[in-house]
């Protein structure tokens, strides 16, 4: 027995010693098929989460229901003009802390895709958007016309950047590709060092260097070209020890993988034919703009394109975004891109499951993973079925086959026969049949919950108001800056602050008053009437920044600000250019070099206390304090009795407010056929943007500081604190709808009866539970949440049923059958069964029951 002993330990040793290399050492290939890791070809499935847009204790939260999602990666950019505000100086702190997101994922169990770029495209700062406000006493009348341009944004890249000497953005120029590689060499030295590579036992299984260049790379000619050329060596040589990827950029050079990003990618290949078929954006939706409407995109139609893509041979998938988020402070880029960043998101700004586009999309996860082996092990065979319909096969094996079933047709379904089975295909919809035989999901079939959320009041009081005035009496007599003609406004103010003061004098003239660009006309011009008083006046005008410029060649080239001419007319004797007088600059308000906004300058100034009800007045500061509400629900601010401006709790800044109302079509929305941004509209003729996200970790119990500058006028008193709930749940599927959960590849009679037992789930949120059925019908219901009505066909116990299985308890299952509800209600019909409930939220001493 002893000297048995000595080798068994040995054995045990080297086995740990083997297992504990292959954790140290793991290894990311790809190949045609597949990305391919530890030796294994995988179907993968992302979403993107950018950790700035969220609070490092939502960050866990997000990253766990995307894993529950059925996600295996969480993607993100690397935001340089946060991490390197300054030239060699670095801020990875709170919501920047990049380590410790990548770190939350690991814990969680899911890969991370890096998109260190360092250009981004995801509607951020280095984008510009302006707002213009005059002040100037008023007296007799003629004419100012002032010429004024707006660009988009400048996507991630920090100010300074700009004024590099020599410097031009994105081609083949050796300050940029300086600045370019030591801001990429820093952020993977940064991993390496917490050996966050799959290559060093890591999460990170590759990553992304560049973003969407192809149009500029087609535009700067060979310097694009041959800019490529250098950020894939680049990257390539940093030695991760995993591939890179660069997106929307055809020719990217070997071993670099080319990728798709749009809202279908199923006709997208590879520039090589031993790369694999990645789509690094699949849009979940699109970004708001101040002025616009709601863009949902329907999940029966994003499901359907992710299907089709996997049909085609596809085995990435990367949604953007799976979780927007908030653009907090300044952080949101042109053009008018508001505060709010949501997305139409599977997860909602705050970061709440958004049914049914969460839970549909889960299946169609569960229904790919079921397929994965044959995906990875084959190439498709496509059959014709049909005008408009098509067979998807992969088949590695006697008994290893799936197939997808397609309906192009856009308005009708049709019956198609497969494997000598018929099959009913619904318009623009894929089903897949893990065994080709068993229809486990279709994506135009939603058989999944939908939840119905509303801001609540919170009960919280918003107390101790005050105002102060933003001081423009001394305007341009501390100004540091004169000039003759008017200068660039990011040039002056680098982007340190919204606001840039315009100051000249001129004739005896006065105009007061306001203009902007719209989402439409960027660039505008602003004519209004001024009126004479004897004696020299001034004037003042004061641009506001709405974001920083965008996309294009050169745009590092691009002005902001009051461009001019700034021309008055109807003078005795003519008009007069203002446009080359002197000017003089004042960056930024009296109130911000204060720091009105925060709790130390917010008490060092004397405020005006007493009622609000002074009129509507622009450039004014207000100062207000609350308590934190109780619960857990996410929490906003409701600003729909305020004009435009900037919010901060606590010395935090939620971003930019703006009462701007949409304008759009949202007279009608079909999930068939392509998908375009204007197609689905919601919320046309309500504010873009009411409410604005208060994040729980920013809160003391309390007296919290809330503090607004207002620049246009309004009620601050309306202002109120709401809470994001869930109010109702509805199912509404169909008997013999497939439950995927009870399916397996294990082919047998038992396994095919489960699947078509159609079962409903009904989930609250967390700290809810059902406490009432609003409506409950199995037989032939009509109607959809919110409207359902019973049918011709309807079983008398179908309430008392639900409220059995259902009431007290978070979540409920109720199976849909005739022997479920004691009788068929209505021979040879196919019946369904819709129900409504409520959520209520439960004390804290009460835990609800939960049945999945």
């Amino acid at each position: 027995m002893g000297t048995s002993s000595v080798p068994k330990f040995l054995t045990l040793f080297l086995m740990l010693l083997i297992a504990g290399s292959r954790l140290i050492h793991c290894t990311v290939t790809y190949d045609k098929k597949a990305i391919i890791i530890d030796g294994q070809r995988k179907i993968l499935i992302s979403g993107s989460i950018h950790y700035p847009r969220s609070t490092p204790d939502m960050w866990e939260d997000l990253v766990q229901k995307a894993k529950y999602g059925g996600l295996d990666v969480i993607d993100t950019y690397v935001f340089w003009n946060v991490h390197e505000p300054s030239p060699g100086n670095y801020n990875f702190e709170d919501r920047f802390d990049l380590v410790r997101f990548i770190k939350t994922v690991q814990k969680v169990g899911l890969y991370v895709h890096l998109r260190i770029g360092p250009y981004v495209c995801a509607e951020w700062n280095f984008g510009y958007m302006e707002f213009l406000l005059f002040y100037v006493p008023v007296l007799l009348t003629f004419v100012a016309s002032i010429h004024y341009y707006i660009p988009s944004s400048f996507w991630g890249f920090p100010v300074w950047l700009k004024y590099v000497p020599g410097i031009s953005f994105r081609t083949d120029n050796g300050p940029f590709k300086a600045a370019m590689q030591g801001f990429t060499q820093k952020i993977v030295q940064m991993m390496k060092a917490e050996r966050l590579f799959q290559s060093q036992g890591g999460p990170i299984i590759f990553s992304q260097i560049e973003n969407e260049y192809g149009p500029e790379s087609r535009a700067f000619g060979a310097a694009g070209h041959s800019y490529v050329n250098w950020a894939a060596q680049m990257a390539v040589g940093l030695n991760t020890g995993v591939p890179w990827v660069m997106c929307k950029e055809d020719d990217a050079p070997d071993p670099v993988i080319n990728s798709c990003n749009g809202f279908y990618c199923d006709a997208f290949s590879p520039n090589k034919p031993y790369k694999p078929t990645m789509w690094t954006e699949a849009w979940s939706g699109w970004f708001t703009e101040f002025g616009g409407s709601f863009h949902h995109r329907p999940v029966q139609d994003l499901a359907f394109a992710v299907a089709r893509f996997i049909q085609k041979g596809g085995s990435f998938v990367n949604y953007y975004m799976y979780h927007g988020g908030t653009n907090f402070g300044r952080s949101a880029g042109g053009p008018f891109i508001t505060t709010s960043y949501d997305y139409d998101a599977p997860i909602d700004e705050y970061g709440l499951i958004r049914e049914p586009k969460y839970g549909h999309l889960k299946e169609l996860h569960r229904a790919i993973k079921l397929c994965e082996h044959e995906l990875v092990s084959s190439d498709p065979t496509t059959t014709s079925l049909g005008a408009y319909q098509q067979a998807h096969v992969f088949s590695s094996g006697k008994r290893s086959c799936a197939a997808f079933l397609a309906n192009y047709h856009t308005q009708s379904a049709a019956r198609v026969m497969f494997n000598n089975m018929h099959y009913v295909l619904p318009p623009w919809s894929i089903s897949i049949l893990p065994d080709c035989r068993n229809v486990v999901f279709n994506t135009a079939k939603v058989g999944v919950q939908t939840s119905h959320v509303k801001m609540l009041p919170t009960g919280s009081r918003l107390f101790s108001w005050e105002t102060y005035d933003e001081d423009i009496s001394l305007l341009g007599a501390s100004s540091r800056m004169t000039t003759l003609g008017l200068m660039e406004q990011i040039n002056v103010t680098r982007d340190t602050t919204d606001y840039l003061w315009y100051i000249t004098s001129a004739l005896p003239i006065s105009i007061t008053g306001s203009a902007f660009g719209t989402r439409e006309n960027r660039k505008f011009t602003f004519t209004g009437p001024v009126n004479l008083r004897a004696g020299t006046n001034r004037i003042a005008l004061l641009s506001i920044a709405v974001g920083l410029p965008n996309v294009g060649v050169h745009y590092e080239t691009w002005k902001t600000g009051i461009l001019g001419p700034v021309m008055l007319h109807g003078l005795n004797q003519g008009n007069k250019d203002l446009t080359w007088q002197q000017w003089s600059y004042q960056v930024g308000l009296k109130g911000e070099a204060m720091n009105l906004n925060s709790p130390n300058g917010a008490s060092s100034v004397d405020w005006i206390q007493g009622s609000l009800a002074t009129g509507q007045q622009p450039l004014k500061w207000y100062k207000a304090y609350f308590d934190a509400p109780g619960g857990n629900e996410p929490l906003a601010l409701d600003m729909r009795s305020m004009g435009k401006g900037l919010v901060w709790i606590n010395g935090q800044s939620i971003g930019r407010y703006w009462l701007a109302y949409a304008k759009g079509d949202c007279s009608s929305c079909s999930y068939s056929g392509t998908f375009r941004p204007p197609k689905c509209q919601l919320g046309c003729g309500q504010p873009t943007q009411r409410w604005y996200h208060v994040p729980r970790s920013w809160l003391k119990p309390k007296q919290n500081l809330l503090v607004i500058f207002e620049e246009l006028g309004g009620d601050a008193s309306k202002i109120t604190l709401v809470k994001r709930s869930t109010t109702n749940v509805c199912a509404d599927s169909f008997e013999h709808h497939p439950a995927i959960e009870n399916y397996t590849t294990e082919s047998n009679g038992e396994s095919t009866r489960m699947l078509h037992e159609a079962k409903v789930h009904l989930r609250c949120a967390p700290g809810q539970s059902i406490s009432a059925i609003k409506f409950a019908s199995f037989g032939t219901p009509t109607g959809t949440c919110g409207s359902f009505q019973e049918g011709t066909c309807h079983a008398p116990n179908s309430l008392s049923v639900v409220e059995k299985n259902c009431i007290g308890r978070e979540s409920c299952m109720v199976t849909i059958s005739n022997s479920n509800f004691g009788a068929d209600p209505c021979p040879s019909v196919l019946k369904k069964l819709s129900v409504e409930a409520v959520c209520s939220a439960v004390s804290d001493t009460t835990r609800p029951n939960t049945r999945r």
